[in-house]
């Protein structure tokens, strides 16, 4: 478990996961051996395995929901919808990025192939809005869900536009980061409190702390994805630049003016694909152009930003407690 599960994983334990576990057998046998593989529920033969995940979306779905005064058990719907909608995306885009490990082990794609990889993907995605649609008064929920999937969907159409593109900007980035990530997360932060028909003010300002904590989660995820320790991240090291993607540092980098971005620039033009000394000759670019400090430093303003929109809540004080707890993960998470 990580720290981010610490104070709600025994609620993720007893109401998430079982919650899942039974939408999971709604499928046929094939895409729900490929789902609970993706959710660390079994090994590729059916096997049972310790579930890996952060538990980050569906722990923020449960507070959201407790932040209008509910049962912890009122929000898992949303908790379930936000886990099954961010598991959709991997399942995909493990497959668009061509990655092979995920969380210490294969990637399902590489294990049960494409095809079903992406109809894996698919069924999950039904199985989170049927989560939602059953809950009394629970449309503006699905709602909601169906905008973030779209604006995920589009950050996604965005980030493989950039692979083809030498002039990304740094607005575009973070626009895209601002879709691909943050969206899913300001939704895990709104959805359980509209599950339980929380006033909009309060739905409001959980949202854009959550946008601002997804912002936060991604600046660090690619400062990871660049010096990560594979030991903890589960991927292999400088997988993004050995991959060319524009993550936000190799943007900065990229477009910084200096000499180490022009010398970054030069290496991801190469058609050869790059090795190991490329890599890490890379890396040492990003970090001397400054860009490594500006996307740490820029996260850290994110999460600051997330936690004056908590401070403005009126919320109960576990609650702001527990919200607080991830605002103080993030930032220097290590995996």
């Amino acid at each position: 478990m990580t720290v981010v599960r610490s104070r709600g994983s025994d609620q993720i334990q007893t109401y998430v996961e079982p919650a899942i576990r039974a939408l999971l057998d709604r499928l046929d046998p094939g895409n729900r051996l490929v789902a609970a593989y993706q959710l660390g529920y079994c090994d590729a033969d059916g096997s049972p395995a310790a579930s890996q995940g952060k538990g980050l979306r569906p722990a923020l779905a449960l507070l959201s929901a407790r932040a209008t005064g509910a049962e912890p058990d009122a929000g898992v719907p949303a908790a379930v919808a936000v886990e099954l909608a961010h598991t959709f995306s991997l399942l995909h885009d493990d497959v668009m990025d061509g990655d092979t490990e995920r969380r210490h082990r294969p990637t399902a794609w590489t294990v049960f192939g494409v095809g079903p990889a992406i109809l894996a993907g698919d069924a999950l995605i039904g199985l989170a809005y049927e989560a939602l649609v059953e809950v009394p008064g629970g449309n503006p929920a699905a709602l909601r869900l169906a905008q973030d999937v779209r604006a995920l969907i589009a950050g996604q159409m965005a980030d493989l536009s950039f692979e083809k593109r030498d002039d990304v900007t740094l607005e575009e980035c973070l626009t895209m980061v601002g879709n691909k990530t943050a969206a899913l997360l300001s939704g895990s932060c709104a959805l359980g409190a509209l599950v339980c028909g929380g006033p909009p003010g309060l739905v409001d300002g959980l949202s854009r702390f959550g946008h601002h904590l997804g912002l936060a989660f991604q600046l660090v995820d690619d400062v990871l994805g660049i010096w990560g320790d594979p030991r903890r991240t589960g991927k292999p090291v400088g997988s993004d630049l050995r991959a060319r993607k524009r993550s936000i540092p190799v943007v900065r980098a990229l477009t910084g003016g200096d000499a180490a971005g022009e010398a970054l620039a030069e290496l991801y033009r190469s058609p050869a694909a790059l090795t190991d000394e490329d890599v890490a000759r890379a890396s040492g670019l990003v970090e001397a152009s400054g860009a490594r400090e500006w996307t740490q430093q820029r996260a850290w303003q994110e999460t600051e930003l997330a936690r004056a929109e908590l401070e403005a809540l009126d919320l109960p004080d576990d609650v702001r407690a527990g919200l607080a707890d991830v605002a103080d993960f993030i930032p220097g998470r290590d995996h």
